[in-house]
């Protein structure tokens, strides 16, 4: 179900979806999360930033935490005023949770995974993985508008 509702007394723009633990359901999680920032008249960076984030949790959510019979859940949250986003991507695997590789582990040239945490924490202002009830867990990531530079006086 999809909800774009501004609320009146808080501002904030909310979005929520249910997508299949597929490729193709992560792939649709970040077209989506771009349609509804670009509404809601997002900034053009926030926007781009919050596409690879979607993309790198929701492609989380399908590879390490997908049940089978279970959907992820993709959330979205812009409080236009603050220029806070947050995106919230959660799914029924509670017990694998994610983490950033060590610096001396850093993937090689040539893997094929390991990057996307990594893109996460350099794109986000704040993230973090809490507990989805009953058996879930939600990666949640924070991305926050740069404030405008003063105009030269």
């Amino acid at each position: 179900m999809n909800h774009a509702l501004p609320h009146v007394t808080s501002l904030t723009c909310t979005f929520t979806q249910l997508l299949s633990s597929t490729r193709r359901g992560a792939r649709l999680a970040r077209l989506l999360a771009v349609n509804e920032l670009r509404s809601w008249g997002a900034p053009q960076d926030l926007t781009e930033r919050a596409e690879i984030v979607v993309a790198e949790l929701a492609g989380n959510a399908v590879l390490h935490g997908r049940v089978p019979g279970r959907c992820f859940r993709l959330t979205l949250a812009l409080a236009p005023p603050s220029g806070r986003l947050r995106i919230e991507v959660s799914d029924a695997r509670g017990e694998l949770r994610p983490q950033l590789p060590p610096t001396e582990a850093e993937p090689g040239a040539l893997s094929t995974g390991g990057r996307g945490l990594m893109l996460v924490a350099a794109l986000a202002d704040h993230w973090e993985t809490v507990p989805y009830p009953p058996s879930g867990k939600t990666v949640r990531a924070v991305l926050l508008t740069p404030a405008p530079a003063p105009a030269p006086g």
